[in-house]
């Protein structure tokens, strides 16, 4: 093992690049005894050398020109750390370019440009690490990537954004709207000024895409992974599913088609039939699919997941050997973040990075992994709730409409009309298990229906 100094360029210097440089000044001495040499910072790239920090940087280390910090001999590790996908895939490919290591914490640049960047560091014989960009201080990465390698994962279920889950237990647990839930977060830091990418979605969706490529082999697009947001979320909703036992939470899911339903607590498989039996389990196995989705959904108030609150993340992985795992841990933050950060630095530092760089092939275009299932054929139970006339013979239409999809019904609760008397009930309806595509073709016909009064809503439910 060299005992030369590890050389750490790092470019951007806000709350999670601020973490990385108070790791490296202020703990040097307890990274050289994990390192088994010293982790030195060389350089912190900024765009304005001015501005406050976090962390107060020593003067030499701040410069603006990131070519010559990547290209400086006694730097071998760039950490990219400023977010967004166009400069900092360029700082990538460069540093690359320069026969330096990367670390990212950037999940968005690795779901939109994964193959382009491993291909790249492969043709050079350089590392890319990246176990802070999914849920912070979780160590989700090395756990599918190492401590799981013996299994095939057949399912992942994730609370992947610390945002949206704060929000979820505000309106969970103190009956607030949205917007006042969404409110508290922003004041707390929680929230961006503009939170749209964490509540929508697309930051789980960008984090699935991630965990897929190295679970299942799947190089799969944002694009590719159907989401929904809990930025249309009616409390209503919330506390309908609460009085039949359920919380909810927006969850990145992946199913395979080596999911079982013989344990339908832990998992909705993928199928286009009946409950297969095992033996139809090995054949359907052979197809090697996924499918991925982002989207609240309705958990039982005793599931592990639904019991994590605030801003925390947590991840269940399903393995073939080992069965259910559960990962928690503050998902983002400056030191959560900046410690993933660091845990890569120090892999680099040993060795252990290179080594399983080299056989874990990551998105890799000769990777024959599994292919993505369409959502339509993804079994699910379902929440439906609409809001009809009060008036006989509409359950009687709604349940025909199921029945003609041969979607069977679980409960149905019907509240009781407002004073008054013309306002349109909630209809709360939870089916059995059902194909999506079935599912949804019988959704259409009833917002078609002249007793709907708005459009129906509806969530998959997770037993």
């Amino acid at each position: 093992m060299s005992s030369e100094p590890l050389g750490v360029v790092l470019v951007g210097c806000g709350t999670v690049g601020g973490g990385v440089a108070k790791i490296l000044l202020e703990h040097a001495d307890r990274l050289a005894r994990r390192a088994g040499r010293p982790v030195v910072l060389r350089r912190v790239v900024v765009r304005d050398p001015s501005r406050a920090r976090p962390v107060a940087i020593p003067a030499g280390l701040l410069t603006t020109d990131l070519t010559a910090a990547i290209t400086d001999p006694a730097a071998h590790v760039v950490a990219e750390l400023i977010g967004g996908t166009s400069v900092a895939k360029k700082v990538v490919l460069d540093a690359l370019a320069a026969g330096k290591h990367v670390v990212t914490a950037n999940k968005a640049l690795l779901a939109e440009a994964g193959t382009e960047i491993f291909e790249a560091a492969r043709k050079v014989e350089r590392v890319v690490c990246f176990e802070a960009a999914v849920a912070g201080g979780v160590p989700i990465i090395r756990a599918l990537g190492e401590s799981l390698a013996a299994n095939q994962v057949t399912a992942i279920q994730g609370i992947l954004n610390g945002t949206s889950n704060f929000i979820l237990t505000g309106m969970a647990e103190k009956g607030l709207t949205y917007r006042a839930a969404l409110a508290e977060a922003q004041r707390l830091g929680y929230a961006e000024a503009d939170p749209t990418l964490d509540v929508d979605g697309s930051d789980a969706a960008h984090k699935l895409a991630v965990l897929a490529q190295i679970a299942f082999g799947v190089a799969a697009r944002p694009h590719q992974i159907e989401r929904q947001g809990i930025d249309t979320l009616d409390p209503m909703d919330i506390r309908f599913a609460s009085e039949l036992g359920y919380t909810i939470k927006l969850l990145a899911e992946a199913w395979t088609s080596e999911s079982t339903q013989a344990d339908r607590s832990t998992s909705r498989p993928v199928g286009n039939g009946s409950s297969p039996s095992r033996s139809e389990d090995v054949a359907s196995s052979e197809l090697k699919t996924v499918a991925l989705h982002v989207a609240p959904v309705l958990l039982r108030h005793t599931d592990l997941l639904a019991q994590v609150r605030g801003a925390y993340n947590a991840i269940v992985v399903h393995g073939d050997l080992v069965g259910e795992t559960l990962y928690q841990g503050p998902g983002a933050g400056m030191m959560p973040t900046a410690s993933s950060v660091a845990a890569d630095l120090i892999d680099l530092a040993v060795g252990r990075a290179q080594r399983t760089f080299a056989v874990a092939r990551l998105w890799a275009k000769e990777c024959k992994g599994f292919t993505v299932e369409p959502t339509e054929r993804v079994r699910s139970r379902f929440y439906l709730r609409l809001l009809v006339a009060d008036r006989p013979g509409v359950l009687a239409d709604v349940t025909r409409i199921l029945a003609d999809e041969q979607i069977s019904i679980s409960s149905v609760v019907q509240h009781e009309a407002g004073e008054g008397g013309d306002q349109p009930v909630p209809l709360v309806i939870v089916t059995h298990y059902a194909q999506t595509g079935r599912f949804r073709a019988a959704l259409g016909k009833i917002n078609r229906l002249a007793v709907v009064a708005v459009p129906a809503v509806f969530y998959s439910v997770g037993d």
